[in-house]
């Protein structure tokens, strides 16, 4: 792609929804898209071939750059919602929330690599040259957070529910 702006036009659905599965709230994801962007177009001209990489690169970097400054207090609410009605559409979403809950609390390589290699659809080599470590460290953060989402307590009890 020659142009940035055609590149933007062309991934930003994209680089939105990666951003929102590693950080979980669609602002926060477009913030962090649109710093990953900004950086991505000083370095533009210098980018040879696809610029995808590079940019994911940025995106998992920032991602992790801000996570660890980040507090982890809890998010105070004004009323505790509501409860919905039991019911197949509910576990669903029940299952989906306690999946993506047990992801949020992976480490932040683990996260990239599920998103990038399950979400994304890379190869494990690809989500190794985006994160800049070896195919070895992907394989075994991959396994790390395959293992501790198996035996995430709130994942096991929405399998076991009716």
């Amino acid at each position: 792609m020659d142009s940035f702006a055609e590149y933007v036009t062309q991934r930003s659905v994209r680089l939105r929804r990666t951003a929102y599965l590693l950080v979980g709230d669609w602002a926060t994801a477009e913030d962090l898209v649109q710093t990953a962007l900004a950086r991505a177009w000083v370095a533009w001209r210098r980018i040879e071939g696809d610029p995808d990489p590079y940019v994911y690169r940025i995106l998992t970097n920032t991602h992790a750059s801000w996570w660890r400054r980040r507090s982890r207090g809890e998010v105070p609410v004004e009323r505790v919602p509501e409860a919905a009605a039991p019911g197949d559409f509910t576990r669903d979403v029940t299952e989906k929330d306690a999946l993506w809950a047990a992801v949020r609390g992976l480490s932040d390589r683990q996260r990239a690599v599920i998103v990038l290699h399950y979400f994304e659809g890379l190869t494990l080599p690809q989500c190794a040259g985006l994160l800049g470590c070896s195919l070895g460290t992907v394989k075994t953060q991959l396994g790390r957070a395959l293992t501790r989402l198996r035996v995430h307590p709130e994942i096991r009890l929405a399998r076991t529910e009716p």
